[in-house]
């Protein structure tokens, strides 16, 4: 009998659930079929079921925050069961050691840390049995089936595994270490609180203090410009006055010197050109990109649009979630007529049928089977569903996916773009810019209701002559550079601190890869948030006084250093494709760490926190370390916690389980006693007071399909 081992519960329910199975504690049996002759079990490890053992499992010294033991630098990492999964653990553990099971299928998410969560499970129980890997980019019934039955030799992923886990290594060397140095030295200047600081995170922040920065140390200066009507033969159109690439004047005397000269002036037309630019149809999602347009769409937070990604992938109806492709396939390009087929059926697409194109089977801007990885693009599966159906956030995200695929199929947008250049009285010069929509191409699927403004200009020849009708001086000033959105942080993120807001240029930055990955940005934003480092209002992401205390005190230390942290990726990733040692990597970490502990004893001297504040903390109550149990999670059996300014899960950081609930909703505070009740019963008692705008209503809050409602 074979013994599948999913990730997540549900996960492993789809699995199965074409094939006759019973639900039992922990897991499920699965009856005989074509695919399992003898029958098999799925099993799964709810996320992390096991963990970096803390630093007193390796010395007793270094249970105590001092600097005396640092940097602590463990011979050998040793992984441990947490208490929260124990349970789920020893049923794991009794399948795999029984004697029925004689082969194991390991089926976690396809990607490094899908290869680490199972790996770890299996390595703690002691078993050594014979091994499949399920690797497979949708939860489609046919998608799953197909990958039963080609399932991969262990050994073809098992680098995967070798990466995960030295990532997960430095992690913990330069996290415990630095973290530790940073708050005792930082309590010695009268900051007291934690402040944790990390390979990925920290390099992170620095990069949106440094914006902070800029934008306090900005001065605003006022500046002039000069703006003309000209009547060219009755044609007329307005110009800017320009002289060496430069329209801003710092004296407004200048500027009102050159309106009065200009002023009724004959004019005369010396230059027109007009460049056509052609707009190829954006590129398939990867991760990244669907984050950073779903915050430019809807404000979604990059953790929100994984989630919700997680769900609709959860279903069959989109591909796996955390690539970080813009390719597909010829194979999965095959099924796309299919897929636009379906598609056209529903009213909300519609209007885009039929595309221009049939198929992009041969079109190497989308379908390159050379550079799809370990995952192809994001795009809808075979199991097609009328986003009608969907909740509303899960009917934006796949929408955008949606959109994205029929888009690809569109013909290319076209633009006429001219600047006329008109020089008055033989001296001044102006310039003239419009822009002219030709074709409409793949905007009537993304645009359809952000129209284009034509800015058009009249058709005139060099030579032509006419005068000046009108002329006025207008008066600005310059702004400060603007804070980054959430979806702009993923973007900069991505291209390690280089901000490009345009797709088609990650290609060229792909060999930097960046801060983190696809699969761990959102949660580094989520967390910088959670531990007080940085605010998001109205979606502009602010740099608090504790984030700016913590960047200070590092200052040009490397663990501030995107570019150095980009490096570090891109050897891991060297490691997971077999081209690196885990060993060598590991042993630079060490010096490393050594070196982050050295550099911040010998700076402590030397910092100044002048107005900057930074409140203190309880740390049990802290944000980000565990506080009072309050129930048990109702998404993933784990155990749902005070975090300071929210009840959330505490299998977050090991699984990603998003589940959460604020102390305050509609202007109430929602007690300890209330959310116990909830978690346990699955309601409140009844709130009074709720305010939404001008109404006022008494409710209770009820968990149900997956959400907080009220009743």
């Amino acid at each position: 009998m074979k013994l599948i081992i999913a990730e997540k519960p549900d996960q492993g329910l789809a699995f199965v659930s074409q094939f006759t199975n019973r639900k039992r504690d922990g897991y499920l049996e699965v009856d005989a079929n074509e695919l399992f002759p003898n029958g098999a079990y799925c099993t799964w490890a709810i996320g992390h079921l096991a963990q970096l053992c803390e630093p007193a499992y390796y010395d007793a010294a270094w249970k105590k925050w001092s600097l005396a033991v640092l940097p602590m630098i463990p011979d050998r990492f040793q992984y441990e069961v947490s208490k929260a999964t124990a349970k789920q653990f020893h049923i794991v553990k009794r399948l795999l050691k029984s004697r029925e099971v004689t082969e194991i299928i390991h089926a976690g998410d396809a990607g490094r840390e899908g290869e680490l969560i199972i790996r770890n499970v299996i390595h703690l129980s002691g078993v050594r049995k014979p091994m499949k890997r399920l690797w497979i980019s949708s939860l489609t019934k046919k998608a799953i089936y197909e990958g039963f039955q080609h399932l991969l030799d262990e050994s073809e992923t098992r680098q995967k595994y070798y990466e995960a886990y030295t990532r997960a290594c430095a992690d913990w060397l330069v996290g415990m270490n630095a973290s530790r140095v940073y708050s005792i030295l930082l309590k010695q200047k009268g900051m007291n609180a934690v402040f944790s600081a990390g390979r990925v995170q920290t390099p992170t922040l620095a990069l949106i203090v440094k914006r902070e920065n800029e934008i306090e140390h900005f001065h605003s200066e006022p500046f002039w410009e000069v703006l003309a009507a000209f009547d060219i033969n009755g044609k007329t159109y307005e110009g800017q006055w320009e002289k060496d690439k430069n329209s801003r004047l710092k004296d407004p005397e200048i500027a009102n010197k050159i309106a009065a000269f200009c002023d009724q002036k004959p004019a005369e037309v010396k230059e027109v050109n007009t460049e056509r630019k052609v707009y190829q149809p954006p590129l398939l999602f990867n991760l990244s990109a669907l984050q950073a347009t779903a915050n430019k769409a809807f404000a979604f937070s990059p953790k929100k649009t994984l989630d919700v990604l997680q769900a609709l992938y959860q279903k069959g109806i989109v591909s796996y979630p955390r690539s970080d492709s813009n390719y597909v396939t010829k194979g999965e390009a095959a099924t796309f007529p299919g897929v636009l087929k379906k598609l056209s059926s529903f009213e909300a697409y519609q209007p885009f049928f039929p595309t221009a194109k049939q198929t992009i089977s041969s079109n190497k801007r989308y379908v390159d089977d050379k550079k799809v990885q370990e995952h192809y693009a994001i795009i809808p599966t075979e199991q097609v569903t009328d986003p009608n159906k969907l909740s509303n956030d899960e009917k934006k995200i796949y929408d955008l996916v949606v959109k994205r695929l029929i888009a690809a199929h569109y013909d290319a947008a076209i633009f006429d773009y001219t600047t006329i250049t008109t020089v008055v009285d033989g001296r001044a010069m102006f310039l003239s810019k419009g822009k002219q929509l030709i074709q409409e191409g793949w905007r009537k699927v993304i645009f359809p209701e952000e129209k284009e403004e034509d800015v058009l200009l009249p058709i005139v020849r060099e030579g032509e002559q006419g005068n000046v009708s009108d002329v006025k001086v207008k008066e600005g000033k310059t702004q400060p550079p603007k804070r980054y959105t959430e979806g702009q942080l993923i973007t900069l993120m991505k291209t390690a601190g280089k901000y490009l807001d345009n797709e088609a240029l990650e290609k060229v930055l792909k060999k930097v890869e960046g801060l983190g990955t696809e699969a761990t940005r959102a949660g580094i934003i989520t967390m910088l948030k959670d531990r007080g480092y940085i605010e998001v209002k109205k979606n502009q992401v602010y740099a608090t006084d504790k984030g700016r205390v913590l960047i200070e005190a590092i200052g040009e230390n490397i663990l501030a250093s995107p570019e150095m942290t980009a490096k570090w990726e891109q050897r891991l990733a060297e490691i997971g494709e077999g081209k690196a040692v885990p060993a060598a990597f590991m042993e630079q970490t060490k010096k490393l760490t050594a070196k982050i502990v050295q550099n911040a004893m010998e700076m402590a001297p030397t910092w100044d926190f002048t107005g900057m504040h930074v409140e203190e903390e309880n740390k049990k109550n802290s944000p980000y370390s565990k506080g009072k149990a309050v129930g048990k999670c109702p998404l993933c059996e784990g155990n749902v916690i005070d975090k300071g300014k929210l009840y959330g899960c505490d299998n977050y950081t090991k699984t990603n389980c998003s589940f959460t609930i604020a102390k305050k909703i509609l202007g109430k505070n929602i007690t300890q006693a209330n959310i116990k009740k909830l978690l346990k019963t699955g309601e409140t008692n009844t709130i009074k007071g709720f305010k939404k705008g001008e109404k006022v209503f008494d409710a209770k809050l009820i968990w149900q399909n997956g959400k907080i409602h009220f009743h």
